[in-house]
């Protein structure tokens, strides 16, 4: 994800400090990141497979995430080939429900 200082804070765009939030923050706003998460919600998912359920995001950008996910402890690399969340990254999952919803709401609101 991003390079460790001799303090073992990370160092994160837009930040001098390495608040874990911003960490987190940093990482969920890279491209495909928050969509890998919510693609892999419901179940394990080839690279390929994945990809598909990305609007065929570009495979290199796609492995770039998985890998920064993967250090992160959101994503695991099941036995069968598919990558699928760990229980951190479900926990993390839980934590976007509540906007998810909010967002199906604002979005039924905002087209009437």
């Amino acid at each position: 994800m991003a390079k460790q200082t001799g303090s073992g804070d990370r160092r994160v765009r837009g930040s001098r400090t390495g608040r874990p939030i911003m960490v987190l923050l940093d990482l969920l706003g890279r491209r495909w990141a928050l969509r890998i998460l919510w693609e892999l919600r419901e179940k394990p998912l080839t690279s390929r497979a994945l990809r598909t359920a990305c609007d065929e995001a570009s495979p290199t950008v796609l492995q770039a995430r998985l890998t920064e996910l993967r250090e992160a402890g959101f994503v695991e690399l099941g036995d069968g080939g598919g990558y699928g969340l760990t229980a951190l990254g479900r926990e993390l999952g839980e934590m976007v429900m509540p906007l998810h919803r909010f967002a199906e709401r604002w979005r039924s609101k905002s087209a009437g």
